[in-house]
């Protein structure tokens, strides 16, 4: 229940103000008069608090067992199934309850002892205060920063992605339980698919790739919501909610005057159906999250919060999600006020809530004939359909308008209690409804959780393994401990903690800066910030050069921070900012050795002057790498540890800024000179290829067995067989049917050797590709990694299952995927094997 401080108060003055203003509309069975309701509220108020327990770290809870007003509601009956519990609690609302659950900060419903509760919170790379549903003013003052996810992503280290989200999750329920939250549900990952270089977001993301981004997605979601690896453990259960976000084709946030409110993002079936679908369906039916975030923009013409095709028909009923879905901050008044979708704030309201029916009226009413306007079955049969959309609205918008639209009958009760089934029933999965949380699952996890050291060495051990190296001269690093008698620090991110962390971070548990990391090896290190702040406006070049002279070896710390890419801010060039690049070339010219360059970042940056330039020795980019990113970048430059990183996105030159950010197309058009994105699709020159990372080890791989190599596709009399433009024959996926899929999977062994003389932990990729190329098709795609521990010298050998029908298909025009004959390729660094595929 509530604890007798301060928060108490406010809840009961709250419920008071609730009960005066709602008073016409309880229903018949409720108390029957005005004056007897505010003595039953006072007589609740003083029973609650007169057992409420001293101390103010109780966290919120309903169903208390030494309630007796409501500890026999059937909600709390703990033996009955949640979807039961679930409508017996909506059932007991008045109208004007429901419609106030409806927006993320939900106030409590006294009379049935239920607490107010906060949907939005957040929890990237570490539970945060960023929403309000955490506060670090307790006994609990911070939590554990991981990196950004981007640099976790240059892992390519699924296991450890799960451990991370593990870890968050164990952190956010010991907030909880020492009552530091007012709710649950975190509002991560970020899985939208890192598309253009600029997008201030891109830091938030695992990457460009949509694999890495769907297992990343349902790794760390099992992770944060208590299940297994494997998956299957919780049985609905939840230690925390994670909520996979922004569904989708989100990568824009405010590029020349266009903005993330009003942006349309035009979308082929194509692009969808493989590049920015496939994270969301993985974080569906792989991950099981329990919430969904629809985003800002519109997808050819429909709000993502409006859009029943992409809510209830692909979400709902195609992946089979089970959970709430919310909408961005506001997302649900700019259908009206910004976009002008909605033609009055009541008609956004029933859009949104019931995603977008009337857009697909003309279907329902054709009937049988709707595949006039569905030629390819894409939307499927309407009729049997039932509108279930967005459950709740981040912000107030459903708060002031969903009454009128009830009263104006565009919006019926029943709507809403549709979407409060979802809504409780994620609550009673986080056992928000079962009493006091001690003795409980989950129950006993305490503060001594957050900040551990298992956490933090965790922490520590993500930020070494995603730091990637991309240039090693001459071996120039690791640099000597021993003969490195003095050392030069240079640059503005050199000696900044809050820079290591990203942004969407909460109080990390500690960190050390750059400098006092590298100071902890080489006592004589001199620093010098040479600009004021990232955007290096003006240079100390010469007295940073005098630095520099003086010293055996120098670092420079240059790159961006969250002044140069965040939300709403993106970029409009891929250069360093200000001056940084003229200090950089004058401090190398200028030391006695080649020197090193740490860039951070989120987006790529092109750096190709520093890649050419022989007096810089050694580049490394360590992403924004969290509360240990500081220690883990000196430990690799002394060589404690082999770097093993790999680039999660493509690295573009400059001249990629020509290509507009509004463009959404994957694939290139040699007409206009459109060259693509992503390592997929993109034709142009590299300052840095997708998947590339070096290491002070040289490791070599051999494909040494396929346990198949020609694949026949059986003709029946029920598969199509489709002439494509360039005459090459292909078959549907769909129709080859889920036995021949299985049937058909192989294992793929590869062998790795470390050459080196130190111990790495090394990403293997797995690539495939068609012999050809053209009309669509990828130039490669990745469809399985793995990392490998070896020692000095060690081979080992890894297993990948290929699945044909997964990882030799592609989509179609129409976004179907089809199977094409023809040779195919498995493809690990130089080493490729073939698989055939025969019609």
């Amino acid at each position: 229940m509530f604890t007798a401080d301060s928060s108490s108060v406010a809840f009961a003055t709250s419920a008071l103000l609730h009960i005066l203003t709602s008073a016409s509309q309880f229903r018949l069975h409720d108390i029957p008069t005005m004056t007897s309701r505010i003595l039953c509220f006072f007589t609740f108020t003083f029973f609650t608090l007169s057992v409420l327990r001293a101390q103010s770290t109780q966290p919120p809870f309903s169903c208390d067992s030494s309630n007796p007003s409501t500890k026999d509601y059937p909600f709390c009956e703990t033996t009955l199934p949640i979807s039961q519990r679930a409508r017996d609690l909506v059932s007991r609302l008045t109208l004007d309850e429901k419609i106030s659950q409806l927006v993320n900060s939900a106030p409590p419903i006294p009379r049935l002892g239920i607490p107010g509760y906060e949907w939005w919170s957040e929890a990237l790379h570490g539970v945060a205060n960023a929403g309000p549903g955490i506060h670090f003013n307790g006994n609990i003052k911070g939590a554990t920063s991981f990196p950004q996810v981007i640099l976790t992503a240059a892992s390519f280290d699924a296991y450890q992605w799960y451990r991370i989200g593990q870890a968050i999750g164990k952190e956010a329920r010991a907030l909880y339980n020492a009552g530091q939250a007012t709710g649950m549900t975190f509002w991560a990952p970020n899985i939208n698919i890192f598309r253009d270089p600029r997008w201030g977001r891109g830091q938030e993301t695992p990457g460009e790739d949509p694999l890495v981004t769907g297992r990343y997605a349902a790794s760390f979601v099992k992770g944060v919501q208590g299940d297994s690896f494997e998956g299957g453990k919780i049985k609905g259960h939840l230690q925390a909610s994670a909520c996979c976000k922004h569904f989708t084709a989100y990568d824009l946030d405010n590029w020349k005057g266009i903005n993330r409110f009003v942006f349309d993002a035009r979308v082929t079936m194509q692009d969808l159906a493989d590049t920015y679908q496939p994270p969301f369906k993985s974080c569906v039916e792989q991950g099981r999250a329990s919430g969904l975030m629809c985003a800002y923009n519109r997808v050819n013409g429909v709000p993502s919060c409006a859009d029943y095709n992409l809510l209830s028909k692909t979400a709902r009923a195609q992946w089979g999600f089970r959970g709430y879905i919310t909408s961005d901050c506001d997302a649900v008044s700019i259908i009206y006020d910004d976009q002008g979708y909605a033609k009055s704030p009541e008609d956004a309201v029933v859009d949104v809530l019931k995603a977008g029916l009337w857009y697909w009226l003309p279907l329902l009413l054709l009937g049988k004939n709707y595949s006039i306007l569905d030629p390819f079955n894409l939307i499927g049969p309407p009729v049997k359909r039932e509108p279930v959309g967005m459950d709740v609205n981040c912000g107030s918008y459903l708060l002031k308008h969903a009454k009128v639209a009830v009263e104006q009958k565009k919006l019926s009760e029943s709507d809403i209690d549709k979407a409060l089934h979802n809504l409780f029933s994620v609550r009673m999965r986080l056992g928000l409804f079962n009493g006091h949380p001690e003795g409980q699952l989950f129950g006993n996890i305490g503060p001594d959780q957050v900040c551990s050291q298992e956490h933090q060495i965790l922490a520590l051990e993500a930020a070494r393994n995603g730091i990637v190296l991309l240039k090693n001269s001459a071996r120039l690093l690791p640099l000597s401990k021993s003969k490195t008698k003095s050392l030069a620090v240079i640059g503005p991110n050199a000696n900044s903690g809050q820079m290591l962390l990203g942004n969407y971070a909460g109080p990390p548990c500690r960190f050390v800066t750059p400098l006092q990391a590298l100071q902890s090896y080489i006592k004589q290190t001199v620093y010098h910030p040479a600009c004021d702040t990232v955007q290096c406006s003006s240079a100390s070049v010469d007295s940073a050069v005098d630095v520099a002279q003086g010293a055996d070896h120098v670092v420079l710390m240059m790159g961006l921070d969250q002044t140069q890419e965040r939300e709403e801010l993106d970029r409009t060039d891929l250069l360093l900012p200000g001056k940084q690049q003229e200090l950089i070339i004058a401090v190398a010219k200028a030391a006695k050795n080649p020197v090193v360059l740490v860039l951070f970042s989120g987006g790529p940056v092109d750096i190709s002057f520093a890649k050419n330039d022989k007096n810089i020795g050694s580049i490394l980019w360590a992403g924004y790498p969290g509360e240990g990113g500081a220690v883990a970048l000196a430990e690799i430059i002394f060589g404690d540890h082999n770097p093993g990183g790999r680039l999660p996105v493509t690295w573009y030159p400059q001249e990629f800024v020509k290509v507009p950010m509004t463009d959404m197309r994957m694939r290139p058009e040699t007409s206009s000179g459109y060259p693509g994105r992503t390592y997929r699709f993109y034709k142009g020159q590299t300052v840095f290829e997708f998947g590339y990372g070096i290491s002070y080890s040289k490791y070599s791989y051999e494909l040494t067995a396929v346990s198949q190599n020609t694949l026949y596709l059986n003709q029946s009399s029920t598969m199509h067989i489709i002439n494509n433009l360039d005459s090459v024959r292909s078959t549907l996926i769909s129709e080859l049917g889920t036995e021949f899929c299985e049937q058909n999977k192989c294992r793929a062994r590869i062998g790795v050797k470390n050459h080196g003389e130190m111990a790495g932990k090394h990403p293997v990729l797995l690539f495939a590709r068609q012999e050809k190329h053209g009309n669509g098709r990828p130039r490669k795609q990745l469809i399985g990694f793995q990392s490998v521990i070896l020692g000095a010298g060690e081979r080992a050998e890894i297993e990948f299952e290929v699945s044909p029908c997964e990882h030799l298909s592609r989509a179609n025009e129409d976004g179907l995927l089809v199977m094409e004959e023809g040779r195919h390729f498995l493809v690990v660094e130089g080493d490729e094997y073939p698989i055939s595929v025969v019609v």
